[in-house]
């Protein structure tokens, strides 16, 4: 009787319970349908809406900027007109207290949950930076910091530390031939050193073991033919005369003959602009000038471009020693064999000079 007693007394319980529980379940299961609908709309409002940015760009984040610096770029740099769903977003997480410097790129197509999440992971776009062949570190160094956050003078710093360069193989006249020409995707935020570490490794990939056994052939370094290189293309602009220009150059240097390249002097001098080497300027005393003194130069007068090694480490294989400018002025050469007939190149190279009163 006893347990009958406590079947019905748990039956009846039950019964109550259950008609309570649908009421609790028909209220909370409303407040869950309005939550649904209010993230639904939100996703749809908001969360999807794009930030009605004019074209694709990069955001550059750097560590002086707060949250305010990154709402004032995004209103004056993409001329946003839609970031009040970032706004919200980024005031419902620490987004403002862990800003992540980068660069970002954005696009019209992004949506706004989407340009939230980049922004608070730190997810950088890779940026297309170009290391160009130019004449001096410092003009390299003021090139790649306009695409970098770090500054030319913490590049430059790097580059004329023999300290520094030791280590990587260098000393101060061969270091210009560490960089090889190219473009490379990297983060914007990378530092000096991170970016001289990048040039080592893309140097080290570029002088792989078939370009290495042409050098060999020739008796050269790479330190050598980047030297070299340089002084072919101050020598020519011209891409089809590079290999003989090079050729040339690798005559004298077998056959004992001083170079006497006059982009040498200019650089021992710098002074780029000269049109017309005179007497006074092959007396310098300078280890670049290659009138006073035999073989290489101490290192490259330029950062050769990737034609210009190739040139040299495929140079043109002839009998000239001489060459002088064209009379045309077209940037290309006459070659010689012999010293009469690179005189003869040279009369008619010096009266056309004459002509054009180039001094």
């Amino acid at each position: 009787n006893l347990n009958k007693l406590l079947i019905r007394i748990l039956l009846h319980l039950q019964v109550e319970f259950s008609m309570k529980n649908k009421k609790v379940i028909y209220i909370v299961g409303s407040i869950v349908l309005l939550i649904l609908i209010g993230v639904v709309a939100c996703k749809t409002l908001i969360l999807n809406t794009p930030l009605k940015i004019e074209k694709a760009a990069y955001l550059y984040i750097d560590s002086d900027d707060n949250i305010d610096s990154v709402y004032t770029k995004l209103k004056k740099d993409f001329h946003a007109s839609g970031i009040t769903g970032l706004r919200m977003l980024i005031s419902c997480s620490n987004y403002a207290e862990n800003i992540h410097e980068g660069a970002y790129k954005l696009k019209p197509t992004d949506n706004t949950w989407h340009i939230f999440h980049q922004l608070k992971s730190g997810h950088q776009t890779p940026i297309r930076l170009t290391v160009p062949s130019v004449r001096t570190l410092g003009a390299l160094a003021k090139s790649v910091s306009r695409r970098l956050m770090t500054d030319s003078a913490s590049i430059a710093s790097l580059l004329n530390d023999s300290t520094y360069c030791s280590t990587l193989g260098y000393n101060q006249y061969t270091i210009p031939a560490l960089f090889i020409p190219n473009t490379y995707e990297v983060y914007w935020t990378m530092s000096a050193e991170d970016f001289i570490k990048r040039m080592k490794k893309e140097h080290d990939r570029f002088w792989n073991k078939e370009r290495m056994e042409k050098a060999k052939s020739i008796g050269f370094t790479p330190e050598e033919v980047a030297t070299l290189a340089s002084i072919v293309e101050e020598e020519t602009a011209n891409k089809a005369e590079k290999p003989m220009v090079a050729g040339l150059y690798i005559n004298r240097l077998h056959t004992g003959m001083p170079l006497q390249a006059d982009p040498t002097v200019k650089f021992g001098l710098q002074e780029f602009g000269l049109k017309r080497i005179l007497h006074k300027h092959l007396e310098t005393d300078s280890p670049y000038n290659t009138y006073k003194h035999a073989g290489l130069p101490p290192g490259p007068i330029r950062i050769p471009s990737i034609d210009g090694l190739e040139s040299v480490l495929n140079y043109a294989k002839h009998d000239y020693l001489y060459m002088c400018a064209k009379e045309d002025f077209s940037g290309t050469h006459n070659f010689a064999k012999s010293w009469n007939e690179h005189l003869a190149n040279a009369r008619r190279y010096q009266r056309a000079l004459n002509q054009r009163n180039i001094h």
